[in-house]
């Protein structure tokens, strides 16, 4: 069931999220519904704050839209290892429409998670897949890109959320 994204500002998305305990069906269905919310938007990553859900949980796809999907979900992701270089990429974000602006993170990053079997999982994530799972674990974290840029830009780009949602709200 695809849900609807929450746009900045937002109380939730500055909001420190709850590790999930156990495997669930119910956490296996929100998975499923991120996913489908992440390809429908469209999005390369989403975090459940982004859809008013307080829990530690990533969906992700960094693949060309004419590759196989490779869809991974993570519960409770945490970064273990990061390189010293960094990589600076254009981001954006779903809960920020088309406002885009350059965020300098770490190239390589090396995560832990738990798959939807309850299996934990690491991997090393180098260019976009590390862009990606850094900006969506930042989510869990109340932490959104703009945090990254100077405050005039960061202001800039909240006043045309608010005016978004404003426009949004009476259409």
């Amino acid at each position: 069931m695809k849900r609807n994204i929450l746009i900045h500002p937002d109380p939730r998305l500055k909001k420190l999220c709850d590790p999930v305990a156990d495997m669930s069906d119910a956490l296996r269905a929100l998975a499923d519904d991120m996913l489908e919310t992440m390809y429908d938007a469209p999005g390369i990553g989403l975090a459940a704050p982004q859809i008013g859900i307080l829990q530690r949980v990533i969906t992700l796809d960094c693949t060309a839209q004419d590759e196989d999907n490779r869809a991974l979900v993570m519960f409770n992701p945490e970064i273990v290892e990061s390189s010293e270089e960094t990589s600076s990429y254009e981001e954006g974000c779903l809960s920020i429409p088309d406002q885009y602006a350059e965020v300098v993170r770490p190239a390589e990053v090396t995560v832990r998670w738990m798959d939807v079997d309850g299996k934990e999982q690491q991997e090393t994530f180098a260019d976009l897949w590390a862009t990606c799972v850094q900006h969506e674990i930042d989510h869990l974290n109340g932490k959104l890109f703009i945090d990254y840029l100077k405050p005039l830009k960061r202001q800039m780009i909240t006043r045309k959320m608010q005016k978004l949602k404003r426009e949004r709200a009476r259409a």
